[in-house]
């Protein structure tokens, strides 16, 4: 039986989303109670079924727009602070929230606690892949650091390898650097140095490194795991969703209001457009997970929506059940050579 200190106070739609999102989930997941964290008086009216929950109060409420750290430490008896208590104290075996990304990301690295040997934990997220011998590929990082050292990029290839094979079951993932050309000259000092980290990573056998991706290419799934500095990464996937949502936002203009034609031919492709739709939401894989730290803390988007949470959490529970962080732990510990060996240490220093 696991526990899974909720957030329930954390974002736009809280606490009625994330309510209705863990009842969704229920059904789903009969080996987990769900803790849910925050104010009782708005959360009880809105449960339909006891049955799994537990509820504890919560009197403060980190805002969005906070400042992450300052919020952590002054809001001690906020949702999200108390719910990552239990889980360094062992009374929950993973955080969830919709809430304030960096506060969260605060949450799991100085309460939760970082992995010992992995230098810097990086926010991950999957993405639909349109060509290619899978449908989703992982990214990381995607906002947790926006500075980065080349040896950060190599241990992020790893440990995205190590995620893609327990979670996402493949076998020998193809590991991508994103950079601005293919080539291996191309790019700033960071990612030269970091394409030549990864480059004797693959020499060595460690990870399965294909080279520079682009940013153009990714959802045709030239790589299984993306590895990107933090600035770079939430940038390339704001620009993602935000493609997607113009281009289906046009398309849907162009079919109601225009002519009798383009409405006759809006409602033909009408089922097609509905499966692009799904394809290019990547809220389907579940959320972004805070990759390096000593449970799994998971963050869905700040508008999510109860079917979001459900996948979410039911992503949580797959990697409760592969004991994910239990493996990732025991991984950096025989692994150190490959995580922080000579050349890549010595290197990610003086690069």
């Amino acid at each position: 039986m696991y526990k899974i200190a909720i957030d329930a106070m954390g974002g736009d739609n809280a606490p009625a989303a994330i309510v209705a999102g863990v009842e969704q989930a229920r059904d789903s997941m009969p080996n987990v109670i769900f803790q849910l964290f925050g104010d009782q008086a708005q959360i009880k009216p809105l449960v339909k079924n006891t049955a799994q929950l537990e509820f504890i109060q919560a009197d403060e409420t980190i805002m969005m727009g906070e400042e992450p750290v300052r919020a952590i430490r002054k809001k001690k008896q906020s949702s999200m602070v108390l719910a990552a208590q239990a889980v360094k104290q062992g009374q929950a075996q993973a955080l969830f929230s919709a809430g304030n990304t960096g506060a969260l990301l605060a949450s799991g690295i100085f309460i939760v606690g970082r992995i010992k040997g992995v230098d810097r934990p990086a926010l991950m997220t999957t993405l639909p892949a349109f060509e290619g011998p899978h449908e989703a590929f992982v990214m990381m990082d995607v906002g947790a650091n926006a500075e980065n050292k080349p040896a950060h990029l190599y241990q992020y290839g790893v440990l995205g390898s190590f995620y893609a094979q327990e979670i996402l079951r493949y076998a020998k993932p193809r590991v991508g650097l994103l950079n601005n050309g293919t080539e291996p000259d191309k790019g700033d000092a960071l990612h030269k140095s970091a394409h030549a980290l990864l480059t004797e990573g693959h020499q060595a056998g460690y990870i399965n490194f294909v080279g520079n991706v682009e940013s153009r290419d990714l959802l045709r799934g030239p790589a299984d795991v993306v590895v990107a500095d933090g600035f770079s990464g939430n940038a390339t996937l704001k620009a993602i969703e935000g493609t997607a949502q113009t281009l289906l936002h046009l398309l849907k203009d162009t079919m109601l209001n225009h002519g009798l034609k383009e409405k006759v031919g809006g409602l033909l492709l009408k089922p097609a457009l509905k499966q692009l739709a799904s394809r290019l939401d990547y809220s389907q894989y579940g959320g972004a997970v805070v990759v390096g730290v000593q449970a799994p803390v998971v963050k869905t988007h700040g508008s999510a929506n109860a079917g979001e949470v459900k996948n979410t959490l039911i992503q949580i529970d797959q990697m409760l059940e592969a004991d994910l962080t239990g493996h990732i732990t025991r991984f950096v510990a025989e692994h150190a050579g490959e995580l922080n060996g000579q050349a890549a240490a010595n290197q990610g220093e003086e690069r």
